[in-house]
């Protein structure tokens, strides 16, 4: 079997996993890196003697053209990394998430790649892991009856860096059934900032689909955990029962009708997971000449979710989807709720609704 060649741009976390991956497969071989820092450059090499590295990924793309590109950059250079990548000849490409950073661009990426019709991953390592699939899979089938809510808790993280694993969890369990709206509240206090990001000191994200199916997230420097001794929560809620795990631990409890007092369950662990059994996932794709843009498009809602929450935190409003078309109201900043209502101003009478 011939081994795919692949590049990767951006030398940080992200694309560290995946030169890791790349590195550990069998079926790829890594060719080069980019990254705009000398020093970083340097230390790859170190680690991987083989590689060509660059400082400008446009030099890279040309001197060492390759059958696969990893965009690990910031998210507001994916769109210009990616449309350069795609000039090549490429045979598959990953995007790491956010895909963009805004719907916008994040839609961009995945039309511009999509009319390649070139195989895509996004690294949302949740759905590499044998726990989190299984409980995908429990859910789907109905063992805790009809999917009515997902509460994610957890603290020291936010919306927009672990937030956007969980909402791509929740887009997933629902079979990415399209959202009606997100609303959302963020304290700002402390002025923290993670990753790059400026941060919610604490927020509470609501979003809807349109059957009506809801998550409510909380997120933030200090939350509480109902659940000793854990940082994440997850509590799915059917008609039927529940099912309640921890993030990226494994093993889960169910609670249905065939275990009636709640069981906990240890999944197997696959032997291939994150960042390495989503390329291969790909390279099984370039082998077929077939193209899955499922998890793309599930990463891409979990992205207009957390856009829309933020922007719903901002304005004070519900954010209707599709987010980048949504106008915020003019009207309603200077209603305040819980007051007594003066008589002028305007208004409806909430009795005659």
């Amino acid at each position: 079997m011939t081994k795919l060649t692949a590049s990767v741009v951006g030398g940080g976390q992200g694309g560290q996993l995946s030169m890791k991956a790349l590195a550990d497969s069998d079926r790829y071989e890594l060719k080069a890196v980019a990254d705009l820092r000398p020093d970083i450059c340097e230390q790859l090499q170190a680690m991987y003697p083989a590689i060509q590295t660059f400082t400008d990924h446009r030099e890279m793309l040309a001197a060492c053209p390759t059958d696969i590109v990893c965009v690990s950059t910031f998210p507001p250079s994916h769109e210009e990394v990616t449309l350069d990548a795609l000039k090549l000849p490429l045979k598959g490409i990953l995007v790491e998430k956010p895909l963009g950073h805004t719907v916008a661009s994040g839609r961009a990426i995945l039309q511009a790649i999509q009319s390649r019709g070139i195989p895509m991953t996004v690294p949302h390592g949740m759905l590499t892991k044998a726990t989190q699939t299984e409980v995908i899979g429990r859910v789907r089938r109905g063992e805790i009856g009809e999917f009515k809510l997902l509460e994610i808790q957890c603290t020291r993280w936010d919306i927009i860096n672990a937030g956007i694993h969980w909402l791509n969890f929740f887009v997933q369990l629902t079979g990415i059934e399209p959202l009606a709206y997100v609303m959302a509240q963020a304290d700002t206090s402390t002025r923290t900032y993670r990753d790059g990001m400026q941060v919610e000191t604490v927020a509470v994200t609501y979003a809807q689909t349109r059957s009506g199916i809801r998550v409510v997230m909380i997120t933030g420097d200090e939350v509480q955990i109902n659940c000793e001794g854990k940082e994440t929560l997850f509590r799915i809620v059917g008609t039927k029962g529940t099912i309640e795990f921890w993030g990226w631990e494994d093993g889960y409890i169910l609670l249905n009708e065939a275990h009636p007092a709640g069981e906990l369950i240890m999944p197997e662990e696959f032997a291939v997971t994150g960042h390495r059994r989503l390329l291969e996932t790909m390279a099984d794709e370039i082998e077929r000449d077939t193209a899955d843009y499922g998890l793309a498009v599930s990463s891409l809602a979990a992205l207009e979710i957390v856009e829309g929450a933020y922007l719903s935190a901002r304005c004070g409003c519900k954010v209707t989807f599709p987010v980048d078309a949504f106008e915020p109201p003019s009207a309603g900043r200077d209603w305040i709720p819980g007051i007594p209502y003066s008589g002028i101003g305007g208004g409806r009478n909430g009795r005659q609704l």
